[in-house]
C-alpha cells in the first residue's frame, strides 16, 4: 500500500478568462443606450406587480363601480388576477429581452406601459431622506411605506 501523489494541474488562465468574460458581458449589457435601460426598468417594475397589487386594486375598484355590487367585485377579482399575471409575464419577457431591440413596450393593446393604480390613489414621492431634505427639522411628508402592498398611508396629506 503506497501513497500515490497525484500532481493537480491548475489553470489560472481559465478562471481569469471566465471572470473577464463575465465582466465584459455585464459591461456590455449595463452600458448602452437608453432603450435598454428603459426596457429593463419597465420589466423590473412589471415583475414586481405581484407584490405591488396595483392592477388587482384597480380592477376590483373599476368592476365594483361599473359592474355593480352583485357581480362586479367577483369579476374584478378575476380580472385583477388575470392582469397581474399578464403584467408579471410581460415584465419577465422585457427583462429577458432587454438587450435586444425593439425597446418599446409590448402588449399595449391589453396593458398600459405604466403601472396602474386605482382612481382613489395617486402615488406621490416617498417620505425619505432623499426627497425630504427638511426631515431633520421635523417636516416631511409623502408615502410612508410605498413598497408594502396596499399601503397608502401618507403623512401631511392635503
Amino acid at each position: 500500500m503506497g501513497i500515490n501523489f497525484v500532481k493537480q494541474i491548475t489553470n489560472p488562465m481559465r478562471n481569469t478568462l471566465f471572470l473577464l468574460g463575465s465582466l465584459a458581458l455585464v459591461v456590455v449589457m449595463g452600458v448602452g443606450c437608453a432603450g435598454v435601460e428603459q426596457k429593463m426598468g419597465r420589466g423590473i417594475a412589471n415583475v414586481t406587480e405581484v407584490t405591488r397589487g396595483g392592477e388587482f386594486e384597480r380592477s376590483v375598484e373599476q368592476e365594483g363601480i361599473f359592474g355593480g355590487t352583485d357581480v362586479g367585485f367577483a369579476t374584478g377579482v378575476v380580472r385583477g388576477i388575470n392582469h397581474t399575471l399578464l403584467r408579471t409575464g410581460v415584465g419577465a419577457y422585457e427583462i429577458a429581452t432587454a438587450p435586444l431591440p425593439p425597446y418599446g413596450p409590448v402588449l399595449t393593446s391589453h396593458l398600459s406601459p405604466r403601472p396602474q393604480y386605482g382612481d382613489f390613489y395617486h402615488p406621490r414621492k416617498w417620505s425619505d431622506a432623499i426627497f425630504d431634505n427638511d426631515r431633520l427639522a421635523g417636516f416631511s411628508g409623502g408615502d410612508v411605506a410605498p413598497w408594502f402592498p396596499f399601503s397608502h398611508f401618507r403623512v401631511f396629506d392635503n
